[in-house]
């Protein structure tokens, strides 16, 4: 499912996400006095006494005993090892749900009693009050559900599984098994990140890394899509391994660099928007996906502490065509030129205004 599984150094084994929380839905409580409170005794919410589905024993010993942490596996063959098992390979198991508390189902894992949090079973109310959650979940007891364990401690014999996982891991194998590189497939934009998009492919979720989002600059995601945007994906990559899919928006869009050649020519004068201003430079956008830089040393005559001390992001500047290289997507602009030129021709007109001063002068001092 794309998850890591640690093993902490008090025995407790969990499926974790890559930054180290658990994934998406699986909010699993850690706290010992959360789960001691849950597991310390098999009552059921808000009622007086214990309910029929709950053998004597079970009343007396309590849910958390149902384990003798020895590891040995009932006549069904689940146990501790069992559990391990199916933790690390993602496996899923079917499970009979055998009663109920505040807080979820209980299940029978052989001889372990396993625990499903409410919050991982599907199509359960999420803004039910007390009432209608303990119908909820008194219409699941005697059920069997698809599960996959999610975590384990076999010392508190605490095991907790999840039918969410279970289903989003067989839609994942889903959509591994059908997606190859080269498709072009339709999802919705589940999630924005600084570095790029999630894209929901039914199942599992793929990145558009920010790169691969428009041939123009994007500073942010959120420039491009939105969650809940419906859109089509060119599939750059899968890698069932790393559990892994490489999404991308701007290969289904032409490639204006192919045009490059013949629309821009070394030495004529274009317009642009400057778009980035760095240490060596400024960016200046000549068309959506096109950016040409203007060198440090074709910004201004003279001296200057840095380049925003001559241009600002957002200016409209003309600019002098240096080099055209469509290969590397580059092209070399220059602002100096312009400007020099510019200057050179003002100068000329202002020569030009004084010699017909003169003209005008040496004429009025005729005989008249």
């Amino acid at each position: 499912m794309g998850f890591l599984s640690d093993n902490d150094d008090d025995g407790t084994v969990s499926n974790t996400g890559d930054d180290g929380f658990p994934p998406d839905g699986q909010d699993v409580p850690q706290d010992d006095g959360y789960w001691e409170a849950l597991l310390s005794d098999g009552e059921v919410a808000s009622l007086d006494e214990p309910p029929p589905w709950m053998a004597e024993d079970e009343q007396s010993a309590g849910i958390a005993a149902s384990g003798d942490g020895s590891g040995e596996a009932g006549d069904d063959g689940y146990g501790w090892g069992r559990a391990r098992s199916l933790l690390a390979s993602c496996d899923c198991c079917v499970l009979k749900v055998t009663g109920y508390n505040r807080g979820g189902l209980l299940v029978e894992f052989g001889v372990i009693t396993g625990f499903v949090p409410s919050s991982h079973l599907l199509d359960f109310p999420i803004y039910a009050d007390s009432l209608e959650r303990e119908d909820a979940l008194t219409e699941r007891v005697g059920q069997t559900l698809t599960l996959q364990v999610i975590e384990l401690d076999q010392p508190k014999d605490r095991l907790i599984l999840s039918e969410r996982a279970a289903i989003q891991g067989q839609r994942c194998e889903e959509v591994f098994s059908r997606l190859t590189a080269g498709d072009v497939v339709s999802g919705r934009v589940s999630n924005l990140r600084r570095f790029g998009a999630f894209v929901d492919l039914g199942g599992f979720e793929g990145l558009v890394h920010i790169s691969e989002m428009s041939w123009g600059r994007v500073n942010y995601p959120g420039d491009v899509v939105s969650p809940g945007d419906e859109v089509q994906v060119y599939v750059l990559d899968v890698n069932p391994a790393e559990r892994k899919i490489q999404l991308s928006l701007k290969q289904l869009q032409s490639d204006p660099w192919q045009q490059v050649a013949g629309h821009y020519h070394v030495g004529e004068i274009i317009e642009g928007d400057v778009t980035n201003v760095v240490s060596f430079g400024a960016f200046a956008r000549l068309e959506e996906g096109i950016e040409g830089l203007i060198h440090i040393s074709e910004l201004a005559e003279g001296t200057f502490l840095h380049p925003r001390n001559v241009v600002q992001e957002g200016q409209r500047v003309r600019v002098r065509v240096l080099n055209v290289d469509p290969v590397n997507r580059r092209i070399g602009l220059s602002l100096r030129q312009v400007r020099t030129n510019h200057a050179d021709h003002a100068i000329e007109d202002h020569d030009h205004d004084d010699t017909a001063n003169v003209l005008v002068e040496v004429a009025s001092d005729g005989p008249y």
